[in-house]
């Protein structure tokens, strides 16, 4: 797939966070800056966040279209990953959620509309535990965007980590440009339920449904784990089982909301105690 395709939600959230798989720096650069060009045209502060020096790119940057004043003022900035992550280890999800609440609350209070950032984070998943850290603040931060004015792409180097491993990351965005990723599993806006599950799960993804419901560590709310899934065009048996088998395991109901009717059906023969399916009217 072109790196200028995306994935979109089946129902866009009122804030984006954009996963962009890339096999040319100079791609993800072109990208960033539409990204976050976007961003000053809605009076946000942006960020570009690179994995080497910052100077360089900032001198670059100084001569594209609307971003020397903002560079100028601050409205637009470039750091280096190091300086916006503590450093290239494996990241704590939630001091790393926290910096960015503090950082969108505090450009807001300079006058801004909220903080956008576009950051290169292929330094900080080269691991299986860097990935497994920074798979889990993905989606504490998808959870921070309900309440905070935060925007964010989130960019890999699909030639450097390869594609299973960006797949690791990009299920768990609303939005993404990896062609073959069938499901995405995302925090929406508590009115609509916890999490959106979308797309299809099948046999050929079932392990790593397993990993992002693990990862994305979902907390009961009254005993139930409500998840929107209008979007959720097939699953099998199996899934079913691991959702139920996943809610009981937190003494939890999983609420599969606005689901299509064959997954009711397909529930009912299966006479799962810990799952419960209400179909979209």
């Amino acid at each position: 797939m072109s790196e200028r395709s995306a994935v979109l939600t089946d129902q866009q959230p009122r804030y984006r966070h954009l996963c962009w798989a890339y096999d040319d720096p100079a791609g993800f650069v072109t990208h960033a800056v539409e990204f976050l060009r976007d961003g000053l045209a809605a009076g946000e502060r942006v960020w570009l966040i690179v994995s080497g020096p910052a100077e360089p790119v900032r001198d670059q940057l100084l001569g594209a279209r609307d971003f020397a004043d903002a560079l100028l003022t601050g409205a637009a900035q470039v750091r280096s990953l190091d300086g916006a992550y503590g450093s290239t280890a494996t990241i704590d999800p939630a001091s790393q959620v926290a910096a960015y609440r503090n950082a969108t609350r505090e450009a807001v209070a300079d006058g801004y509309t909220g903080l956008r950032v576009a950051a290169d984070a292929t330094e900080l998943v080269r691991t299986p535990a860097q990935r497994d850290a920074f798979a889990r603040y993905e989606h504490r931060v998808n959870e921070m965007m309900r309440t905070e004015a935060f925007r964010a792409m989130c960019a890999y180097d699909r030639s450097r980590l390869g594609e299973p491993a960006v797949a690791e990351l990009a299920c768990l965005h609303p939005e993404h440009n990896l062609g073959q990723l069938l499901f995405r599993l995302y925090a929406v806006p508590l009115s609509q339920g916890q999490t959106a599950l979308a797309g299809e799960l099948d046999p050929s993804n079932h392990d790593l449904f397993r990993t992002a419901l693990d990862r994305a560590d979902l907390r009961p709310v009254d005993n139930e784990l409500v998840l929107d899934a209008h979007g959720l065009r097939f699953l099998d048996h199996r899934a079913l089982i691991h959702l139920s088998e996943y809610a009981r395991d937190r003494h939890a109901t999983v609420v599969l909301r606005a689901a299509r009717p064959g997954v009711a059906r397909l529930a009912a023969l299966l006479d799962l105690p810990d799952l419960r399916v209400e179909v979209a009217r």
